[in-house]
Formats: C-alpha cells, sequence, structure tokens
C-alpha cells in the first residue's frame, strides 16, 4: 500500500536514534564545586575567656610597625583609596594612653604625631603633600563624634578637596583611642557584664590561594562571644563581641566593639600570633587591621621587628600628652562643635592658612 523509498527510511531511522542520542547527552549524576567543610575544635566558654584575658595581660607595648590606611569614604559606591604603607612608631599604656608617630619609609622623617590620655587627644599634622598650608595642631575629646565637621571637607573647592582628603583628612579623622581598643584589649569582666556563646559557620574565599586548592573556598566554624551590658532599666545591650576560629586550635581572630545603638565602632580582625620582645615569651597577633566604619577608614598594623617590642614598661602620664613644638596653628575641634550647635558657621574642620 505504501511505497518505500529513500528518505522516509532516513526519517524512520532517524526517530529510532533519537531516543538512543537523547539519552546518550543525558548524564546521570553532575559535579559541583562546593566549598570545604573545615573541622573544628571543641571549648567551653572558660577556654573563650583565657583566650581574652591572656591579650589582657599586657600593660604597655611599645613597637615599630608598618601602618597602612585606606579610605572608605567611597565604600558605598564599591570604591576605596589605599595610601603608601608607613612606618611608625607606637607606644601604648593602659588604661587608654597611647603616643604614635607616623613616619615617611626610608628618610625617617614625621608624617604625623598623635597622643591621647584617655580622655583628650592631640594631632599634629607634619607633612601635607601640599607645600604645608594644611598643616594643623588638633586638638578633641575622645568620646566626641565630629563627623559634623568633616563633612565640610567635601564643601571645599576642587583644586584643594582632592589633596586635603589624601593628606589631611587621613589623620584628621583617626583617633589614638582606635588603637588601643585593638592593641590593649579589656579582659573579661563577669561581675559587670553577661557573657553568651554562640556558633557560627562562615563561607569565605581566599583570592591569595592556589586555584584548585581545596582550602581556596572553605566554610570555617567560629565561637561567638557576645558580651552584654545590663542598663538600669533592664535592658541589655552588646559592648563587644569576640570570634574564635574552631579550626585548628581555638584562636581569637576578631573583635567587635559596638556603641549604645549597638552599631559597630571598630571591627577589629587579628591576623597570625608569634613571639614578641627579646625574650620572645609573649605570643601577640602579629597583624592588627582596624576598620572604623563612622569614620570610614581602614588601618593595618604590622609589627616591623618583633624582637625589638618592649613589653610592659611603664612610660610617665607626660608622655602621652603631645604639646605644639612646632607652633602650627592650632584647631580646637570642641571650639568649632560649640559653634556649630550655636548656629556659628566655623572656618572648616581645618582651617587653610592665610
Amino acid at each position: 500500500m505504501f511505497k518505500s523509498t529513500p528518505n522516509l527510511k532516513f526519517g524512520i531511522f532517524l526517530l529510532l536514534l533519537f531516543p538512543v542520542l537523547l539519552t546518550g547527552c543525558i548524564k546521570v549524576k553532575t559535579q559541583q564545586t562546593t566549598p570545604t567543610l573545615l573541622s573544628v575544635d571543641e571549648a567551653d566558654q572558660g577556654v573563650l575567656y583565657n583566650r581574652v584575658n591572656y591579650l589582657a595581660k599586657v600593660n604597655s607595648i611599645n613597637a615599630k610597625m608598618y601602618l597602612s590606611f585606606e579610605d572608605n569614604s567611597y565604600a558605598e559606591s564599591g570604591l576605596a583609596e589605599k595610601y603608601t604603607t608607613a612606618d611608625s612608631t607606637i607606644v601604648v599604656q593602659r588604661p587608654a594612653n597611647i603616643l604614635l608617630k607616623v613616619e615617611v619609609p626610608i628618610i625617617g622623617t614625621d608624617i604625623a604625631q598623635m597622643t591621647s590620655n584617655g580622655e583628650s587627644f592631640r594631632v599634629a599634622i607634619l607633612e601635607d603633600g601640599a607645600g604645608g598650608k594644611y598643616k594643623k595642631f588638633l586638638l578633641g575629646s575622645n568620646k566626641t563624634d565630629y563627623s559634623m565637621l568633616t563633612e565640610t571637607l567635601d564643601n571645599l573647592g576642587s583644586n584643594d578637596s582632592k589633596e586635603i582628603k589624601k593628606n589631611v583628612n587621613a589623620f584628621s579623622n583617626m583617633r589614638p583611642q582606635h588603637f588601643t581598643d585593638a592593641m590593649l584589649m579589656r579582659p573579661i569582666d563577669t561581675e559587670n557584664f553577661l557573657y553568651i556563646r554562640s556558633t557560627i559557620t562562615q563561607e569565605e574565599f581566599d583570592i591569595k590561594a592556589d586555584k584548585k586548592s581545596p582550602l581556596r573556598w572553605v566554610l570555617r566554624g567560629y565561637y561567638l562571644l557576645d558580651e552584654h551590658k545590663k542598663l538600669d532599666n533592664g535592658d541589655l545591650v552588646i559592648t563587644r563581641r569576640f570570634w574564635f576560629d574552631r579550626v585548628g586550635g581555638i584562636k581569637l581572630a576578631r573583635q567587635q566593639i559596638f556603641d549604645a545603638n549597638g552599631e559597630i565602632e571598630s571591627d577589629i580582625v587579628y591576623g597570625k600570633t608569634g613571639p614578641v620582645s627579646e625574650t620572645g615569651e609573649y605570643k601577640l597577633p602579629l597583624e592588627v587591621e582596624v576598620t572604623r566604619p563612622k569614620e570610614k577608614y581602614k588601618i593595618k598594623l604590622i609589627y616591623k621587628a618583633e624582637r625589638s617590642v618592649k613589653i610592659g614598661k611603664e612610660y610617665p602620664a607626660t608622655a602621652f600628652i603631645l604639646e605644639n613644638t612646632w607652633n602650627l596653628q592650632e584647631v580646637d575641634l570642641d571650639k568649632q562643635m560649640l559653634e556649630r550647635k550655636n548656629g556659628s558657621s566655623p572656618q572648616t574642620s581645618i582651617n587653610k592658612n592665610d
């Protein structure tokens, strides 16, 4: 009835072959890359207390360090400006005293000096990269938020604002106490604070690792230790959060410090620990990175010569009060804040020389 043709036979052959071809294209099992889950160690809350208190035993540090600064003013746009790493000398002493000198590498000329006695701070901007017209001596209070003043820098002329932002605003936003919080840790205080332990697993990606390394993309476990303060009305507010790396031992990896509203003031990341001082009896984080979200900057500190670090020496109070021996123009930030609140218009947070 039907006449067979070559085309019809070929079509029937394809129809019979199609399921076989289709089956051959479908893989029963597909391989998908997932982060490597790292094994974790166990520890009770007392072990976490001991890790913090060990670092809190250090009463003073005098060290040469590498300091690098990153301006995150444009972080909302996905941009950050990193400045050249500088040499620095840091002296910190409990409860909240600090002397910081930032120097030009190799030459050794001071770029800036700053001190704080825990209540007030002084900053001398000695080199600005703009011929000296922005050199200033700043005075202020540790607990005061001067963001109202620093915002006026953005309103300056386009010819000057870039220079100020890069060479002056970096140091005017830095506060000495930001360093003391990171380097001189407060001990655990179970009498005045409540501590709560929890766990978290965080996905981490190491761009420096080999692309084929199983440790390039991992799931790392942490203990979180939250410190809460009880207010007079019975409410609890978080004051600090410690992150303890649980991989290969229990190590303090991070400290977050919160303000009265529960916002992060300082986000401090600690690198690997190692022996410091001449005897090497102290093991401290050899790298400390401090991020200040409100001031929009990040600072990284790395010990320059671990064995030359002086630990435990006591310094007089006068060592942490910077004097204006350079006869720089003084800028009283508290006075300018008062003028702003009273409706006056201060020139700027950083006044230009005439």
